[in-house]
């Protein structure tokens, strides 16, 4: 058992046994489908869980120089690479790192291509594709909105694709189903169908959230296995952010006050959502805390919990307790790992919750504590 009072707070914690169990899943489905999946980094880079990780997948997808440096150094591999723009500045770098490179648009492609062919070793070039189909809701998620920067429609392509585009890459889905994959693959196939057999694989993106309880697994496999037998030359790849960490950790924090106005009690924390949790604020959602009830409940303490900055609008709510929460009091924010920690911020200086592991042995292990010095580094 975890003793609760050797883990600072606040803190990121990661435990490595539902670690575990999520990657176990990904290579069983990887397996039975016959194609590759990959972490994608903007969604999980905790570096120092990537031990585990090669115990069980063997790549990663990069959205810049940063994440492509962090999967040649840590994930000890070469980087499948995609940025909706490149900065010449940053590209021999970026090439040096990276075994694929996607590029947005054909413009980028045309610019880059030639100093891909002078790399000196293979480097394989692909496409992002737009097949204006998405049934993500929330706007600023949706990378199929009329009008997206993100990919290159059907009518903006020749009939022959240009010689060295080797692959192409959609990414339509945000901690999706397999049934959601399902309608993008018809319209993918419908619109860039003749574009498939012209290249060497096709990337479907993150947002398959197949660690999900409710998550149809063997819908996935028969659907995977039923698109390759339909295009048995291609190489499928799949890139989810989400389903790595998908409830493998929390974030344990602190009740620093309790302030009433008219009669709204809301508990000051020392963690925020706008620095720490700023997926809340955007998607938004409500996210569960151990031993609370969601919404006010009849008979019971009911608070808003406020993050400690000085944003008006760094507040959630609302959550009920059996008991009155004290000054004091621990409170564990339960999946806070994934789209967390590669997300949080500086802002007003606040104190970044330390990280850290619970191994599989019940121990914790404190990997990273963060202070002054790390705020005033990322200043001038």
């Amino acid at each position: 058992m975890t003793d609760f009072n050797t883990i600072p707070s606040p803190c990121f914690v990661l435990e490595e046994a539902l670690l575990r169990k999520n990657l176990q899943l990904i290579r069983s489905v990887a397996d039975a489908a016959g194609v590759e999946i990959i972490v994608a980094f903007k969604g999980f880079a905790m570096w120092s869980a990537f031990p585990v990780v090669k115990e069980y997948i063997g790549g990663a997808t990069a959205s810049s120089l940063s994440e492509a440096k962090l999967c040649r150094d840590e994930m000890k591999s070469l980087a499948h690479t995609y940025a909706p723009v490149y900065d010449p500045a940053e590209f021999e770098e970026l090439m040096a790192c990276s075994s694929h490179i996607t590029f947005n648009s054909l413009s980028q492609f045309e610019r880059f291509q030639p100093q891909l062919a002078q790399s000196g070793r293979p480097i394989s070039a692909g496409l992002r594709i737009n097949p204006e189909f998405s049934e993500v809701e929330t706007e600023l998620y949706n990378p199929c909105a009329p009008g997206s920067r993100l990919g290159v429609i059907a009518e903006q392509l020749p009939a022959q694709l240009p010689e060295g585009l080797e692959g192409l890459h959609f990414h339509t889905l945000c901690e999706s189903g397999s049934y959601d994959l399902e309608k993008t693959l018809a319209a993918v196939e419908e619109k860039f169908g003749a574009y498939l057999n012209q290249v060497k694989w096709l990337n479907m993106g993150g947002g398959h959230l197949m660690t999900r309880k409710d998550y149809d697994t063997k819908h996935l496999i028969g659907l995977l296995q039923g698109f390759k037998s339909r295009y048995p030359h291609l190489h499928v790849i799949m890139e989810p952010g989400s389903a790595f960490a998908w409830e493998t950790g929390f974030l344990k924090a602190s009740v620093l006050d309790v302030v009433e106005n008219k009669g709204i009690q809301t508990a000051m924390l020392n963690v925020s959502f706008a620095a720490h949790m700023p997926d809340c604020l955007e998607m938004p959602y409500q996210p569960r805390i151990r031993t609370a009830s969601f919404g006010p409940v009849s008979g019971k303490p009911t608070y808003r919990m406020g993050g400690n900055s000085c944003l008006s609008g760094d507040y959630m709510g609302y959550w009920s307790f059996n008991k009155e929460l004290q000054v004091g009091d621990t409170l564990i924010f339960e999946d806070m790992i994934h789209y967390t920690m590669v997300k949080t911020t500086f802002f007003n200086g606040v104190q970044h919750p330390s990280i850290g592991i619970i191994k599989e042995n019940g121990k914790f292990q404190l990997v990273r504590k963060f202070g002054y010095e790390d705020y005033k580094s990322k200043l001038s």
